[in-house]
């Protein structure tokens, strides 16, 4: 059976992995819906190759042009704008799965529907689960949605768990503990002294990855790692302390569980996302994704370290940020997000992006998450309140 997909956040780093998996595969995938920003020519790009139905561009300025490409190259798909429109081509009824791959809050409501109408989520946006873990959790179970984890690290977990975990738990597991691989990012090793020199430019170029500025710089502070870790304890039904992040600078192994009887169980491959997003396409078969083999012979030594908490202290925030519960993680992340915003723009130094998170999650009174609209007061509440520091360190 032909499965039919949405891409959310086609002209991205995972949005464009994902259309060089499905062109690999034309007889088993047809594209409903492809969504961007404001990319146009990238999307018109997109469209004229895998004719979707529908292309959706948040920018309504950004879709008036992309329709009238469109229409100048007789290509049929329709234009809509907005963020209503990004639930909707997320939920539709045609729609089969959904590949949630908006960076940041902005992914949160379109994925939050593909979920609630039952579709099989693909989910590459930590965030959803990071912001609204148990209501997003809860609307999978009531959706009957079916979700599979994107990022390589909870691929390579969901990969290494039995096949019937969900079901058994982790106690009837023989499970001991799960090993969350990070690479370090580009400022492994570095003090704090050192940090507080580093750019833009320096923070986006990841040593092993090809992403995006914002998962870059998340990469290079370790709150990358930190929301992955408070992304796995909602998808793996465990606490912080279950987690133990093993810095791994190569990113080969992509994370590891270790049982009761001593045995780890590792996935390993070329670090290149499209091997979990074939994953994810093709579950519970496997599919050719175009990622080369990992070649033993070549590979000289596989490294592992602790992390730094002193210097990196993302991940300490993200550990009592799930503990602490309620709207408290949708407040680091929200917190984060400015955070990072206002170092590309170079308006503060990268040893700030930490103290601005801090400085959130120190004054604010956490509530329960257990509505959206809760979820999202919270999440204003963080960027007003950033926004506000950020204004007076400007002004001194």
């Amino acid at each position: 059976m032909t499965q039919v997909i949405t891409v959310l956040g086609s002209t991205g780093s995972i949005g464009t992995s994902t259309l060089d998996v499905l062109a690999r595969h034309p007889d088993d995938f047809s594209v409903y819906a492809l969504t961007a920003y404001q990319q146009v020519d990238l999307l018109l790009q997109q469209c004229a190759q895998f004719k979707p139905q529908i292309a959706v561009m948040v920018d309504e300025d950004a879709a008036k042009v992309l329709a009238q490409k469109l229409r100048a190259e007789n290509i049929p798909t329709q234009v809509r704008s907005g963020h209503e429109a990004l639930a909707e081509v997320a939920s539709a009824e045609p729609v089969t799965q959904v590949m949630a791959a908006i960076v940041g809050a902005a992914g949160l409501l379109p994925t939050l529907a593909a979920a609630k109408s039952g579709k099989r989520v693909l989910l590459a946006n930590k965030e959803a689960l990071v912001m609204s873990g148990q209501l997003f959790m809860e609307s999978v179970r009531k959706g009957k949605a079916e979700l599979l984890p994107i990022d390589s690290e909870h691929n390579a977990i969901f990969q290494a768990l039995p096949a019937d975990f969900a079901s058994n738990g982790w106690e009837n597991s023989g499970i001991r503990k799960i090993l969350l691989t990070a690479s370090g990012g580009p400022f492994l090793g570095w003090q704090k002294a050192e940090l507080s020199n580093v750019t833009p430019a320096q923070a986006v170029k990841h040593p092993n990855w090809s992403m995006g500025q914002k998962i870059s710089v998340d990469s290079a502070t370790l709150m990358n790692k930190g929301l992955e870790l408070i992304e796995a304890c909602w998808l793996f039904h465990v606490q912080p302390e279950q987690i133990e992040v093993v810095v791994h600078p190569e990113s080969v192994i992509h994370s590891m569980v270790q049982y009761i009887d001593g045995s780890v169980i590792a996935q390993m491959g070329n670090p290149d996302m499209r091997t979990p997003i074939a994953y994810g396409l093709g579950w519970p078969a496997r599919m050719e994704s175009g990622v080369s083999n990992l070649d033993f012979f070549q590979l000289k030594q596989l490294n592992f370290e602790a992390p730094d908490h002193q210097n990196f202290p993302a991940l300490t925030m993200a550990a009592q940020a799930f503990k602490a519960g309620g709207t408290t993680a949708t407040v680091l992340n929200a917190a984060n997000e400015v955070a990072v915003e206002a170092f590309l723009r170079e308006q503060i130094p990268y040893t700030a992006i930490s103290d601005l998170i801090d400085q959130a999650l120190n004054v604010y009174n956490s509530r329960p998450a257990d509505s959206l609209e809760a979820i999202l007061e919270a999440d204003q509440w963080a960027r007003d309140y950033c926004c506000q520091r950020l204004q007076s360190l400007t002004q001194h």
